[in-house]
């Protein structure tokens, strides 16, 4: 049978002047989703859980830069054909000076563990080296990421654009089409003449044009409709790994902690978590639709989808 393999990393960072307040609530919240609505395994053995609650200090568990590589050896490795893995990380996200010349901005995505200050941070390229790398193809990796500065945080070699040139900004779209129909209802309020409601037609007929901009179109190939290469000196593009990732934002934002229901949470986190379990069939392109709908009213962050290869983004999400 199949395997399931969780990692779920929340790091709040207690009592440093880079104190979060939702991360390990993510933790948490990820963990129960798992477990309640994806069948996974809380057995040790299945699911492993690093926060810097006081109680894992001094332990595996306490997410130490070398605690989280060695977590990542024991997710990605002994895997079999078939198997589903996830990993999610909920804490600081920051970038460093790019060694290699192939980032447009000169900088790599990191995240930082709980000692990033004096063991420093784990940059992009290493996160893929000890994540991406050593999966087997025959294996699906699902990777969540909640952090700034996560669009190429584990270098993936393609990212969902609406085209292929990225001429398009989708989120640019989701608020356009979120205005124009705010702007009819604002319109229609305090009384309707036959000018306003004209006028609320026009207003309305647009915002369904841009909301229907945003279906992915599959008649066309995948590589010219949707996926888009980035450029690394690395020949990512040839492992061919099983590999997804949603990521709370582009390369150049940062991510939100906010508070939901009283709770101290990741926007990303939590929007993800509401996506899925409103409809759990959904396709890559529609939870990443759906998120990004759902954040756009309130925060900046752009969410992202990477993928390891040209694969079927229509397809239902899958771990």
């Amino acid at each position: 049978m199949p395997r399931r393999k969780a990692l779920i990393i929340g790091i709040n960072y207690f009592g440093s002047k880079h104190q979060l307040n939702g991360c390990i609530n993510d933790a948490m919240n990820i963990r129960n989703f798992l477990i309640q609505d994806r069948g996974f395994s809380p057995a040790p053995h299945d699911m492993v859980l690093l926060t810097d609650e006081p109680q894992n200090r001094g332990t595996p568990f306490f997410p130490t830069g070398a605690n989280i590589m060695a977590a990542f050896h024991w997710l990605v490795t002994g895997n079999n054909p078939g198997d589903s893995v996830w990993l999610s990380y909920s804490g600081h996200g920051g970038q460093v000076k790019d060694p290699d010349g192939d980032r447009d901005s000169g900088l790599d995505d990191t995240i930082c563990p709980v000692d990033f200050e004096s063991q420093g941070q784990i940059d992009s390229d290493t996160l893929h080296r000890a994540i991406v790398s050593p999966m087997i193809r025959e294996a699906r990796l699902t990777v969540l990421f909640d952090c700034c500065h996560s669009g190429s945080a584990i270098e993936l070699p393609y990212v969902y654009r609406p085209n292929s040139q990225g001429e398009v900004n989708l989120i640019d779209n989701v608020k356009q089409g979120i205005n124009l129909a705010e702007g009819a209802m604002n319109l229609l309020r305090g009384g309707f003449s036959s000018k306003k409601i004209q006028d609320a037609k026009v207003l309305i007929g647009g915002a369904k044009t841009f909301f229907a901009g945003l279906q992915h179109r599959p008649e066309q190939p995948v590589n010219q409709d949707g996926l888009g290469e980035e450029n690394f000196i690395e020949p990512w593009k040839q492992e061919g790994k099983d590999v997804w990732m949603f990521s709370g934002c582009a390369d150049h934002q940062t991510s939100a902690d906010t508070t939901i229901a009283g709770a101290s949470t990741g926007a990303m986190s939590h929007v993800f978590l509401q996506t899925m379990r409103a409809n759990p069939r959904q396709s890559y392109i529609q939870v990443l639709q759906n998120t990004r709908v759902a954040l756009a009213n309130k925060y900046k962050q752009i969410p992202q989808l990477s993928v390891g290869g040209l694969y079927n983004l229509n397809q239902p999400v899958a771990f």
